[in-house]
């Protein structure tokens, strides 16, 4: 029986993938890298110094330190969650059903906890969350399963017991690792992509979700 009902971030509550990338075109841009959005969809999901980290095995620069492109990227996003960011179409009714169903809700995402927390007080989210967990504290980071087993436990629920939404293939992964079900919403590009069918169940938007499909995952 499905006890929680797990909440990934960018992509699913905050519709913030594409400040995400315009961020990182222009902050790499800056050490010599030319990204396109293809090209960062190849980091979706994982968190921030992991996507650094990514780009610079593959074309290492020396102008900037990593951590320096790391505080130019979070404090872009920053901005760009205080002035830009909204919520995901249907999450707000998405997140009534389950409240009203009983259901925990939580978040485990690879966002930084300080940008986590700053978009949930914008959109008055933060109270309605029992567990609200990054993965920047944890030692790997999706597709690796650490942040939703950490979830999980923080909820003393099994993870067998829990749902997730994501939208990302990382993340997806992840979720599958911690043995929970997976309800995916990918982005638009990936909507009938054949890398997405593990999941329990696919849907094309939030809006689209009914509780029957509650039902057919809970049976």
């Amino acid at each position: 029986m499905l006890e929680a009902v797990i909440f990934d971030m960018d992509g699913i509550i905050i519709d913030s993938e594409p400040l995400w990338r315009e961020a990182e075109i222009r902050i790499f841009r800056s050490v010599g890298i030319e990204l396109n959005p293809d090209l960062c969809r190849q980091t979706t999901g994982l968190d921030t110094q992991a996507t650094i980290q990514y780009w610079y095995n593959l074309f290492p620069w020396k102008n900037k330190s990593l951590f320096q492109v790391l505080k130019e990227l979070l404090e872009a996003m920053q901005t760009a969650y205080e002035e830009d960011a909204k919520l995901m179409e249907g999450f707000l009714d998405v997140l009534q059903f389950f409240k009203d169903a009983g259901v925990t809700t939580a978040i485990a995402s690879s966002t930084p906890l300080k940008l986590i927390t700053l978009a949930l007080k914008k959109f008055h989210l933060l109270e309605l969350f029992k567990i609200i967990h990054s993965s920047e504290n944890e030692e790997f980071c999706k597709p690796h399963p650490a942040v939703y087993i950490q979830t999980s436990r923080k909820l003393n629920i099994p993870p067998d017991h829990c749902l997730v939404f994501e939208d990302s293939f990382n993340g997806a992964i992840a979720a599958k690792a911690a043995r929970m079900k997976v309800m995916v919403i990918p982005d638009s590009h990936a909507v009938n992509s054949s890398r997405f069918d593990f999941a329990d169940l696919r849907l094309e938007s939030l809006k689209d979700f009914r509780p029957h499909h509650f039902e057919q995952l809970n049976s």
